[in-house]
């Protein structure tokens, strides 16, 4: 997902007519890789988003909020100095490489006019942004610092000559010839795409097989065709800025139209806007990745530690199966004392409690009395029974702590960062989970929502992402809306509101809480549904739990296309937020 140099052509080509001649007002460094310019131009603010990260460098105009630290880095501070209230004159591309220089005239530390250029470098894991003085050619500081133990060709830092990135050996494809075209191709060696790749700037992965796919069963000319009517739109500044999400999970883009990319296919207006959804979504992916994988392993390691908690109290509970036996040995015992000589280390005595007074061979303590054996097979029932009390209590709670936690983690399976924020705060409140530093909020701002469905027949449908939205759902739901849930399975909890619907909204809404569950991959998952008003949480219970009466089961099979085709039928339900 990285911008080629035809990307790059259209981004500074849309920049020159919004931001050149703008004045810079603001500059602020949200982190140490990204820098953001507000430029006011043209009687308009744009916000300039300027990018080294080494997993996303890039350039564009951005929409996206972004937090400021207190103090500003050293690196935003000098550019406040050098560049703030200076005029963009004017946002160029080397040849049609992934360099762009933005020049903007200021004035110095006497107070003359003074050309600033920052340099703009999207490459990779070099990718940097350097302050130059081009009359000079020195650098006066880059965001990130290059000593000459990492590069002896390239030195970033203050004071030192700016030197440009090596230049590549390829063809610019805007002056190419078709006979130079033609000559640096191998029609009968290796996959054209990647030489297109190879042999010509500012061309990326997806353009280059969007050549090749334009060019049917390439021949010569044919390829020649597809490539030069591509040229002759970007050289004429004629660009269509397309994204195209994949069946297989990946977002690709360009500048032109994608014919050869099979998925859900989005045309821009405008590249800046493109990329700017492209890199937040994937910020966002990133952000509910990382921060569901944390609290997934907080809740693997629970679930983990109580299932061994489980089998102990399992195994503490077969131990004490033995305890009505020795309580018999103390009864049998205590019925024949004066017929148990001292010191025997067993007797056989007749069991009373059975048909036909069976033998029955008890051990004994050679060092004690047939009465103080008889004492000691009563304290072990007694002991053994009250253990076995305790592990039967214990074992319940275990197994409803587990309950709560396979709960949790199917319900991390589909969150959003909103949905995994109240997970978050739930698991704290529960012991799972230490409170931040300096005390966690009581309450967010805004809860999160639960996901919307339409029904064929027309009706709403809610599922429930977390326990939160669970309980909250149940509590707003009229008494004689539907409640539906996988039976025994941890899922969420789903509502059909209103009455008098039909089979189909049924089996649609039983279907989505099949989906929403562990059983997600089965067959024929069972769902019991029943009216909220035999719906309750009985005091003390864990979030989400509750009890039920008067149900019915039905069976389905979880279908995710149906599901996206519910999501989509409802201009609220968000089909996003399915994974």
């Amino acid at each position: 997902m990285s911008i080629d140099g035809i990307v790059l052509r259209c981004l500074v080509h849309e920049l020159n007519a919004t931001c050149a001649s703008g004045r810079i007002v603001k500059i602020h460094q949200p982190t140490p890789y990204d820098l953001v310019l507000t430029v006011r131009a043209h009687g308009e603010t744009h916000r300039l988003l300027l990018s080294a990260n080494p997993s996303a460098p890039r350039l564009h105009l951005t929409d996206q909020p972004f937090a400021n630290p207190t103090e500003p880095p050293m690196f935003c501070m000098l550019l406040r100095k050098h560049l703030e209230g200076g005029v963009l004159q004017a946002i160029t591309q080397v040849a049609l490489e992934r360099i762009v220089h933005l020049d903007v005239l200021s004035r110095d530390e006497l107070g003359d006019p003074a050309i600033r250029r920052l340099v703009v470098e999207i490459m990779g894991r070099h990718s940097n942004i350097i302050l130059v003085d081009p009359k000079t050619g020195t650098i006066l500081d880059g965001i990130r610092h290059v000593t000459p133990a990492i590069s002896q060709y390239r030195v970033v830092l203050p004071g030192r000559p700016y030197v440009a990135p090596p230049a590549q050996d390829k063809l610019n494809p805007l002056e190419t010839s078709r006979d130079a075209f033609l000559a640096a191709l191998d029609f009968n060696a290796g996959k054209l795409d990647q030489q297109l790749l190879s042999r010509f700037l500012g061309i990326g992965p997806v353009l280059a097989r969007e050549i090749v796919h334009r060019a049917g069963l390439p021949t010569r000319e044919a390829l020649w065709e597809a490539f030069s009517r591509i040229m002759d739109d970007v050289r004429a500044h004629r660009y269509r800025p397309t994204r195209v999400r994949t069946a297989d999970g990946k977002d690709v883009f360009a500048a032109v139209a994608l014919t050869g990319v099979s998925g859900e296919t989005l045309a821009y207006d405008s590249m800046s806007r493109l990329l700017d959804d492209v890199f937040r979504e994937r910020t966002e992916r990133e952000a509910i990745h990382q921060r569901l994988g944390d609290l997934a392993r907080v809740v693997k390691n629970e679930i983990k530690k109580h299932e061994r908690k489980r089998q102990l109290l399992l195994d503490t509970l077969a131990e004490t199966r033995d305890a009505e036996r020795y309580r018999l040995f103390g009864e049998l015992l205590t019925a024949h004392l004066h017929e148990i000589p001292r010191g025997a280390s067993e007797v056989q005595l007749p069991n009373y409690y059975e048909e036909g007074l069976p033998m029955v061979t008890i051990p004994l303590d050679p060092a004690k009395s047939a009465a103080e054996n008889a004492q000691a097979y009563f304290k072990k029932y007694n002991k053994a029974k009250v253990a076995a009390e305790t592990a039967a209590a214990q074992l319940a709670q275990a197994e409803a702590e587990l309950r709560y936690l396979e709960t949790v983690a199917q319900q991390l399976e589909d969150a959003t960062l909103a949905d995994a924020e109240e997970i978050r705060d739930e698991l704290i409140e529960q012991g799972y989970l230490k409170p931040d530093k300096g005390g966690r909020r009581k309450g967010r701002e805004t809860a999160s929502k639960p996901a919307v469905f339409r029904s064929s027949e027309g009706y709403t449908i809610l599922v429930g992402k977390n326990n939160r939205q669970n309980e909250r759902l149940r509590r707003q739901a009229a008494p004689s809306d539907t409640w539906l849930h996988a039976k025994d399975i941890p899922g969420a909890h789903v509502i059909i509101r209103g009455t008098g619907y039909g089979e189909a909204t049924l089996l649609e809404a039983a279907m989505l809480a099949a989906y929403f569950s562990k059983a997600r991959h089965s067959s024929r998952v069972p769902v019991d549904y029943t009216e909220v008003r035999h719906v309750r949480k009985p005091a003390g219970a864990k979030p989400g739990f509750v009890i039920y009466e008067r149900q019915k089961t039905v069976y389905v099979t979880p279908d995710e296309a149906l599901v996206r085709r519910l999501a989509a039928d409802e201009g609220a339900g968000r089909a996003e937020e399915i994974r």
